[in-house]
């Protein structure tokens, strides 16, 4: 190219990729034809005398988490980075900062928000800066009725002051002793009216856990007979107290009769729910709930990103077909 190609280039560059200007504008300021406009433009690029650079922060993998979202049909994929590259990590704490900034994107006003038990989705309320106003439900009960302060019930009210909406927590345990008893407590004024929100939810934040101690709360509060006992269904994974085995199976329908939880089919029906879980040891269980169908974006990291993009065969899309773990 010439000195005179060259600063025509340069300009035509400027105005396509600094100034938002069309390509038919640019032509009609030039004097030459938009296909003329296109031809420079590619010339630029080929020429190295444009060169596009695409950035996301450092924590954020956007190529794996492409891939990611392409393989599992998700409507939203985010990957970061790993903090450690050990099999027994926990889930990296910035997980639940960036599906903070998530939610921030995915919820619009007049939204109610769902809020399910995990260590994840605490630390996501408790990154929480900005959400548009919306009400905010509690999804299940808590580990411990006395850890209500600081766990889901904070969770939820921490959630409803940033977004200036309303709060409808959950005061019971997550597991109780039978079906009668979690019966009874499902009727309790204050409860019963958290579940009547169920199905008004429209955007719901979850995690997941693997079928293993430390890793899967419902699993912590069972008896070591009960956990063999749903082992020996084919647990793989947990999520909100209900059970899945590898192929995304729902088992263990007993559990959840002795669960406050939200019901699996309504948790189908939510037009958007957003799983925050990572690392080696929950790799196999995020594989797991995605194939139940019953969510429909992920917050992950390049720990378990790595795992779940090394599956074969055709990979569910639960984004695109809300498939009904129970296979009714």
């Amino acid at each position: 190219m010439g000195p005179a190609e060259l600063v025509q280039a340069a300009a035509m560059a400027r105005r396509f990729y600094l100034e938002g200007k069309s390509k038919i504008q640019i032509a009609e300021e030039f004097g030459v034809s938009r296909f003329k406009v296109a031809r420079v433009l590619e010339t630029a690029l080929e020429r190295d005398l444009v060169r596009i650079e695409i950035r996301v922060p450092a924590e954020l993998d956007a190529e794996r988490s492409d891939a990611l979202r392409a393989r599992y049909g998700l409507r939203h994929a985010v990957v970061v980075e790993s903090a450690a590259d050990s099999d027994d990590a926990p889930d990296p704490e910035n997980l639940g900062d960036v599906a903070a900034d998530l939610l921030g994107e995915l919820v619009t006003e007049g939204d109610v928000l769902g809020i399910a038990w995990g260590r994840s989705t605490i630390h996501m309320a408790s990154a929480l800066h900005r959400l548009p106003p919306c009400t905010v439900v509690q999804l299940t009960g808590v580990y411990d009725a006395g850890t209500a302060d600081s766990g889901s019930v904070e969770a939820v009210r921490r959630a409803a002051d940033v977004s200036g909406g309303e709060a409808h927590p959950i005061y019971a345990p997550m597991l109780l002793p039978d079906s009668a008893t979690a019966a009874a407590l499902r009727g309790q004024t204050g409860i019963a009216r958290a579940f009547d929100y169920f199905d008004k939810v429209t955007v719901a934040c979850v995690s997941i856990g693997s079928w293993a101690p430390g890793i899967s709360t419902v699993y912590d509060m069972l008896s070591e007979d009960e956990r063999e006992h749903y082992a020996s269904l084919g647990a793989a994974a947990e999520m909100s107290a209900h059970l899945f085995d590898a192929e995304g199976r729902r088992i263990g329908r007993d559990l959840g009769e002795r669960c406050i939880t939200v019901e699996a089919d309504r948790l189908r029906r939510i037009p958007e729910v957003v799983a925050i879980a990572g690392g080696h040891r929950k790799a196999a269980a995020i594989g797991a709930v995605l194939k139940s169908g019953l969510v429909t974006s992920l917050v992950t990291d390049t720990a378990a990103a790595d795992h779940l993009l090394l599956e074969t065969g055709p990979g569910p899309r639960p984004a695109l077909d809300r498939a009904d773990p129970d296979g009714s």
